[in-house]
């Protein structure tokens, strides 16, 4: 079993080295509207934060997973869950709220699109209290991931911010039916990619638990693991949605 990662000022460091190091890749909106997202880095304990009580049930949601198929090697370890994935220093991760009119019930960032006359950073911020309650400022930033121009007409903007210690987060309903702590050990599983006849990029496909987790979110994750924890210089624009994800 593989040791937790420690949250600490070590752990802090080389997350900001790597990032800094990173040239940030931009894309101009084009018509498209513009929306930013914070990968929350946060402490977890295995036991206080590892169940996932959410009452979505997943499970009949798997069908529409590109690639999925019950009987090979990989199916039967897919139940929608991700229960046990916490453990040391994690990163935040939520399930959307059922009420929501887009992308309801999928796995997200917490974050949203931008006000009139806001940057995309301050967005971040706002968007993280709204969501989790949880209150960050600009020293609390490690550094910044490469945009993302999703196929439902969004450029997301991440950025990649260090919780206070003692830091609690707390769902806002009407956003957010369940907050998840997600240990970084867990981000290194080996990450899928699969085909569609819609596209000749390859679905991008981040296994947390037992679930997978999809462009535009997994393609972020899979890119904070890359850049900010090996200090590798991983792209992610290339790679697909799922076709559920396009609306």
């Amino acid at each position: 079993m593989t040791a937790p990662i420690r949250f600490d000022d070590r752990l802090r460091a080389q997350l900001s080295s790597n990032l800094k190091r990173h040239t940030v890749r931009t894309y101009p909106l084009d018509g498209r509207r513009h929306a930013a997202v914070g990968v929350v880095l946060i402490d977890s304990d295995a036991e206080q934060h590892g169940c996932d009580s959410s009452e979505i049930d997943r499970l009949p949601m798997l069908d529409q997973i590109p690639g999925f198929d019950p009987t090979d090697e990989f199916g039967p370890a897919l139940t929608g869950s991700i229960e046990g994935t916490a453990g040391g220093a994690a990163l935040v991760l939520t399930r959307r709220s059922s009420r929501l009119h887009s992308h309801a019930n999928q796995w997200a960032l917490p974050g949203g699109r931008l006000d009139s006359g806001e940057t995309a950073f301050s967005a971040a911020i706002r968007e993280i209290e709204e969501e989790i309650k949880l209150t960050v400022t600009e020293a609390d930033l490690l550094g910044r991931l490469d945009d993302y121009p999703t196929r439902s007409g969004y450029v997301i903007s991440p950025f990649v911010f260090w919780a206070p210690g003692d830091a609690d987060p707390v769902a806002n309903p009407d956003e957010v039916a369940s907050i998840h702590r997600i240990a970084l050990t867990e981000l290194s599983r080996p990450v899928r990619f699969v085909s569609i006849p819609e596209s000749d990029r390859p679905v991008i496909q981040v296994p947390i638990g037992g679930d997978l987790i999809h462009a535009p979110t997994g393609a972020i994750i899979h890119q904070f693991h890359d850049v900010a924890i090996r200090g590798l210089a991983t792209r992610v624009d290339q790679y697909e949605q799922p076709v559920f994800a396009w609306r």
